[in-house]
């Protein structure tokens, strides 16, 4: 095999090569990783960080996947839904502060009145945040599960935004024997991983920047999985990438299972995070919560390793404790100071700034639409 640094002034990896760059764990050897990970995203994205107003706008959840801590087999969380007029308020805050977007995420349902629901959402959204900064409105980003692809179009039409329009629909795992043991209880497969490939096929041909992603550190997870995971964002075509590490959550019933001890489980994670970069030059990564959960900072390191999208959390905070995917998720006890405080270390990186009053949209959406 190629030494490290020819590796990284490569264009194309073959598989060996992708599992060797995941597997460094030298400092030395991480740190030319990271370092390369970052040019490159400067490189084809430039110095920009991308912030998604997230709102958390319901935990009710019509699915009972084993790792999340709003499946509808837990009975212990309290469950909300806000109203639109709360949503709408959330939207206008990220509008005033110059976020560009907006990310909307709620546990899954299919019912007409939730479609509905959703789009008399997306639409007063449109309506009161369109001026001169954003003709368009606030770019949106929906994270609503597997729908139809009526459904996906309906909320397109809605939202009134196609420069601007994204959805999130992470993988979690392309191994099916992985994927099924995340989303199936025993004896039951409520989820089939062919139905989410088809969904996220719909997506892209209702007209969204389709984004999807893994989580790192999985129960028999293997680098052999995440060297796929990189093929299949590949195979889809992603324009945006939202992953991070797994950590356990009391709400599901995976705990017995276990999780990856920290220093490793955050060196993989970083590591998928670069990778990642290299491989889909042009494409939005998000540096998740989940990662400053794991460790305080965690999303600013994520960003030293090829993120451009940090989703600073704008749900009302009467509610951030009921929206526990995992546990100890970070951002359920801080409000506006501690996105502040977020911001301000984002300007502090050299070579980065944050993106303000721009969409921020993926340069392999912008290439596709010509």
């Amino acid at each position: 095999m190629s030494t490290l640094s020819t590796l990284l002034a490569q264009t194309q990896w073959t598989d060996e090569e992708r599992r060797y760059l995941l597997s460094l764990t030298k400092p030395e050897d991480v740190e030319a990783l990271r370092a390369r990970a970052f040019s490159v995203t400067t490189e084809t994205m430039g110095p920009n960080v991308y912030l998604r107003g997230l709102i958390e706008i319901s935990n009710l959840c019509t699915a009972n996947c084993r790792y999340c801590g709003i499946r509808k087999s837990n009975h212990e969380v309290e469950r909300y839904t806000l109203s639109q007029d709360q949503i709408l308020a959330c939207a206008l805050e990220a509008h005033r502060l110059g976020y560009g977007s907006i990310a909307i995420q709620a546990g899954e349902r299919r019912d007409e009145k939730w479609v509905r629901f959703i789009e008399d959402v997306l639409k007063a959204i449109h309506a009161a945040t369109q001026d001169e900064a954003h003709p368009h409105g606030l770019g949106i980003t929906l994270s609503l599960g597997e729908q139809t692809l009526e459904v996906y179009e309906r909320w397109a039409a809605a939202a009134g935004n196609p420069e601007g329009l994204r959805y999130l629909l992470r993988i979690e795992s392309s191994n099916p024997t992985l994927f099924n043991a995340l989303h199936s209880t025993p004896g039951k497969y409520e989820k089939v991983l062919e139905h989410r490939y088809r969904a996220l096929q719909d997506l892209r041909r209702a007209g969204y920047q389709v984004g999807t992603g893994v989580m790192i550190g999985l129960p028999n997870q293997t680098l052999d999985d995440l060297v796929h995971d990189l093929r299949t964002f590949e195979t889809i075509d992603a324009d945006m990438i939202g992953m991070g590490p797994y950590i356990t959550s009391h709400g599901g019933d995976m705990v017995e299972e276990g999780m990856m001890a920290h220093d490793p489980l955050l060196q993989r994670t970083l590591n998928m995070i670069a990778v990642t970069r290299l491989v889909l030059t042009g494409a939005n990564i998000a540096a998740a919560t989940a990662l400053e959960t794991l460790e305080p900072g965690g999303r600013l390191k994520g960003i030293t390793y090829g993120c451009n999208v940090v989703m600073p959390n704008i749900t009302p905070q009467l509610t951030r404790t009921s929206y526990q995917l995992y546990d100890n998720k970070s951002g359920t006890e801080v409000g506006s100071e501690a996105n502040r405080a977020i911001e301000a270390a984002i300007n502090a990186i050299p070579g980065r700034q944050l993106g303000l009053f721009t969409l921020g949209s993926a340069k392999r959406w912008c290439a596709r639409q010509g």
